[in-house]
């Protein structure tokens, strides 16, 4: 597991490197979990000094029309001068903050019940885990995977996680509980690929969030699709402001 968190650390590294695409479809529930209003955004994703900027292209199969790309661009150059001054690290972006999810979970799991099957055609060890209560934690997400339980799919040959379900077990409180709580039953799933060479990336999640923000309680479905990896150069970001 040690080894396998280091590829993370690796993978999370690397995927800095790349710009995709990421289509995030958005279900907003009532209370009986029936979906009552749906939104789809199709996004151009990067990273500039460890920070996630996103620029907006379509809006529910839609491009964005002139004026709209317009101030599009403007912000996203905006965020990209700023991310240039700031101090590096890497912030929590739209999509329920999945950059590094893998990772903080690993860091804090504790496994079980170890097997080996088969999955996508692939040798694959397959374990339970669970926050481990005792385990040390590096802020808020570290904190909150302590909640958590679930299945993990670990690639045999590359030692890379392949496939991730995790739910929460036990509500998590943020402001101890007086801001926002992530309620017992959210649950996430996450699925990552290789993409040739021993290179491994995030292509998807599928995320049910019940939550409770100040006083209004939040229940959503999040599918999120990343996909149309390329190689980028932070000097056009530099230049222009987005990557070509």
């Amino acid at each position: 597991m040690s080894e396998v968190l280091e590829h993370q650390h690796k993978t999370d590294a690397i995927r800095e490197n790349y710009t995709f695409h990421e289509i995030v479809r958005t279900e907003t529930l009532d209370g009986s979990d029936k979906v009552k209003e749906t939104k789809v955004e199709e996004s151009e994703i990067f990273f500039v000094n460890g920070r996630r900027i996103i620029r907006l292209l379509k809006r529910d199969g839609s491009e964005l029309n002139a004026k709209e790309q317009a101030k599009e661009l403007e912000r996203v150059k905006k965020e990209i001068d700023g991310s240039m001054k700031a101090p590096r690290g890497a912030n929590r972006g739209r999509g329920g903050g999945q950059a590094r999810i893998v990772s903080q979970i690993l860091a804090v799991a504790k496994t079980s019940n170890p097997r080996r099957i088969s999955f996508r055609g692939r040798d694959t060890l397959m374990f339970d885990f669970a926050g481990d209560p005792t385990a040390k934690a590096s802020g808020m997400d570290q904190n909150a995977a302590k909640k958590l339980a679930g299945t993990i799919w670990i690639d045999e040959a590359d030692r890379q996680v392949a496939h991730l379900e995790v739910h929460f077990y036990d509500n998590f409180r943020v402001g101890g509980g007086l801001l926002a709580s992530v309620q017992k039953g959210t649950s996430i799933n996450v699925d990552q690929a290789p993409l040739g060479d021993g290179l491994w990336m995030q292509t998807a999640s599928e995320d049910h969030l019940a939550a409770r923000v100040v006083i209004k309680n939040l229940r959503m479905n999040l599918h999120i699709q990343d996909f149309d990896f390329k190689k980028f150069d932070i000097g056009t970001a530099q230049k222009i402001g987005l990557p070509q």
